[in-house]
């Protein structure tokens, strides 16, 4: 089992970037594909990134495609969410997920662990 904890949420204005981390715990980041999902009030968890388990392959809601980075570094049990050119509409509570299975997908459900979010808003 994977502990993830997520931070360097906070208040932005639009326009500016800001840096999520994920740290895990318990179990090596290396097995498992990451993604990071969003939650804005009112609305459900949706996808935003993820990347295979050697950091291989990344997929991008369209939404942020351009403007997101995500990266890892297994060596430190890392996974990093870069977001640049914010929007308002990228406010929600980021979090970040570990997927134990080989398939790498976008939806939720097939996500095992779960950190317990960070906060973005991004101001006009």
């Amino acid at each position: 089992q994977v502990q993830l904890v997520e931070s360097g949420g906070g208040l932005v204005q639009a326009g500016g970037s800001l840096r999520l981390s994920c740290t895990a715990s318990g179990r090596a980041l290396s097995n498992y594909n990451m993604g990071w999902f969003r939650q804005a009030p009112g609305k459900e968890r949706e996808f935003v990134t993820a990347i295979s388990w050697r950091g291989k392959s990344t997929m991008y809601a369209d939404s942020v495609k351009g403007r997101f980075t995500i990266s890892r570094d297994n060596a430190k049990n890392m996974v990093y969410l870069q977001m640049n050119s914010l929007k308002p509409e990228d406010t929600a509570v980021y979090y970040c997920a570990a997927e134990e299975s080989t398939i790498f997908t976008r939806e939720p459900t097939t996500y095992d662990y779960w950190g317990h979010g960070t906060q973005v808003t991004v101001s006009s």
